[in-house]
């Protein structure tokens, strides 16, 4: 009986652990959400100027094939460019290997959409939203700026982008939802968490920053 109650009390502490962090992941996608909601937006017609639009990286390829989450976010930045809602772009994703160039993928992309190779600016760190956000800034003199990904990932972005006292709004490029699925979902539940994570308890800073550039 008294290994029966201990089993019993193992088991309310486990389920109590559960629930305070299903709490938590709760609370910081609520918090991340609701804080970029009115800074996110789905037209061009409705979005405000900003003189420099900026990127976010992703692999140009899926399993063989073209990623939409690329081709999507490609589509969306000509679309701002020749709505004349932005006039420069700062694409910035990552280039860990000579064989693995997210900038430079992105570049080649937008020049067959039309836009001039003098309205692209590279940036090769972008390891991580955060990074792409903060190099935004410090490297690139940026303090207001146009996001554009796609909504899951623009919300976090308008939230780092606020903590570091930027003017920035976000272009929600068209969501591939057909690619969803529960560990995908499951990761950006987390990565909303960790932004909180990286702000307030470890306050990170960019893998590599480096020289400033000017645009």
């Amino acid at each position: 009986m008294k290994v029966l109650r201990g089993f019993f009390k193992l088991l309310l502490w486990m389920l109590m652990v559960v629930a305070v962090t299903i709490a938590g992941v709760w609370w910081c996608n609520h918090w991340v959400i609701q804080s970029a909601r009115s800074s996110l937006y789905s037209s061009a017609d409705s979005i405000p100027y900003r003189r420099v639009g900026l990127v976010l990286g992703a692999n140009k390829m899926w399993h063989g094939a073209e990623n939409p989450f690329f081709k999507n976010r490609i589509e969306a930045a000509a679309t701002l460019m020749k709505a004349g809602k932005v006039k420069h772009l700062i694409v910035s994703g990552d280039n860990h290997s000579n064989n693995y160039d997210e900038p430079l993928d992105m570049k080649k992309a937008l020049m067959k959409l039309g836009v001039p190779d003098s309205a692209i600016t590279l940036d090769y760190a972008g390891f991580r939203t955060f990074d792409s956000i903060l190099r935004c800034k410090e490297v690139f003199g940026q303090d207001s700026v146009t996001i554009i990904s796609q909504d899951f990932q623009n919300q976090r972005a308008i939230f780092i982008a606020s903590h570091f006292n930027m003017n920035a709004v976000a272009f929600n490029a068209a969501d591939v939802p057909e690619l969803s699925n529960p560990a995908s979902r499951v990761r950006e539940y987390l990565a909303k968490c960790k932004v909180l994570l990286d702000i307030y308890v470890l306050h990170t800073s960019a893998h590599f920053l480096g020289q400033k550039e000017k645009i």
